[in-house]
């Protein structure tokens, strides 16, 4: 196992290497940034042509992009040892992303402000769909094609069918019409749940049930269809045979054997912890990852907008490696080499 892990992280960093090489070049594709932004009058200068050359040389396109240039007149190339690609790898391996164009505070204190947030709220979408999905999924799997089964399928295709965004309105109207309750909805209300736990879960109730809900929705329907292929083993049947009780056959052999797949799922749910739920966020005012998104977009903060990229592909990739060494750890017949 220790092997295993140690090769996944090295075999993570060419990934990570590839997504950062990737967003640079992404970003430097297209129209000039610098003079898009100066166009807009966001750095205040005086001038078109000093406010172009502030925004060049703080995000570092004064420089050549590469390390290698060619002139296509002359058809001569020439090697530029401080360029775009190495300062901009260079200052991303030692957590610099540079500054935003708007705010003018760093990249990284931009998103560890609001990282929280979008944990928080992940973390109890995530709580809300196992607790949902599982008990609904092993109901519906040991007792199918009765009654309990048409209903709980019913529930599920339209947890599926209904986006987590329109059933956080239905809540929000819910709430205000039959109890008189309205939860906060700006993100100046936004209380972290260290200082204020009433007051946060206030604003984090209703988006964690509309996101959990919609989520545990699509895990029900998997895990109900992985019980019910191993309800029909041999090993399974043998434990029936041998007299055992329904919650012993359950719990100890259809249970655990059939969680694989929903723990790759859920896996990929808290993948999306670090990239936050913009539309969610935006709902309910909660100043998250995914609302910082929205705003580094519409106001063209290019440091931001890749800050946010790379920290979230950075997050998905180890997350992969967490969800692949839990499967080692509930079924024991797997093992890595």
């Amino acid at each position: 196992m220790r092997n295993y892990i140690i090769a996944r992280i090295l075999l993570n960093i060419p990934v990570i290497l590839l997504v950062m090489t990737l967003v640079f070049v992404v970003t430097r594709i297209g129209s000039d940034y610098a003079e898009k932004t100066a166009a807009g009058g966001v750095t205040g200068s005086g001038s078109f042509e000093e406010a172009v050359e502030q925004i060049r040389r703080q995000i570092g396109t004064d420089k050549p992009t590469f390390f290698v240039s060619c002139e296509l007149d002359e058809s001569l190339c020439s090697w530029h040892w401080d360029n775009q690609y190495k300062n901009f790898m260079f200052d991303i391996f030692q957590g610099d992303f540079g500054d935003s164009l708007v705010t003018r505070r760093t990249v990284w204190d931009e998103i560890k402000a609001r990282l929280p947030a979008s944990i928080e709220l992940g973390i109890l979408e995530v709580m809300v769909a196992i607790t949902v999905a599982v008990p609904i999924g092993i109901i519906s799997a040991i007792r199918q094609d009765t009654m309990p089964d048409y209903v709980l399928r019913i529930f599920a295709i339209l947890g599926q069918a209904i986006p987590s965004f329109y059933l956080g309105v239905l809540f929000l109207l819910a709430a205000s019409n039959w109890f008189g309750w309205i939860p906060p909805l700006t993100a100046t209300d936004y209380q972290e749940i260290w200082e204020d736990p009433r007051a946060n879960l206030q604003q984090m109730l209703l988006p964690a049930l509309a996101g959990g809900l919609a989520i545990g929705a699509g895990i029900m329907r998997l895990l109900r269809s992985q019980l019910l292929e191993v309800l029909r083993q041999d090993y399974v049947r043998t434990a029936w045979s041998k007299g055992l009780r329904e919650r012993t056959v359950v719990m100890r052999h259809v249970v655990k054997n059939g969680l694989i797949p929903v723990i790759t799922v859920v896996g990929l749910l808290l993948a999306g912890l670090f990239s936050g739920n913009i539309v969610l966020e935006s709902l309910f005012g909660i100043p998250g990852i995914g609302a910082l998104s929205v705003i580094a977009m519409r106001q063209t903060d290019q440091p931001l907008i890749y800050g946010i990229v790379i920290v979230s592909a950075v997050g998905l990739v180890f997350i992969n490696l967490l969800v692949d060494i839990a499967y080692a750890m509930i079924d024991p017949r797997i093992r890595y080499g």
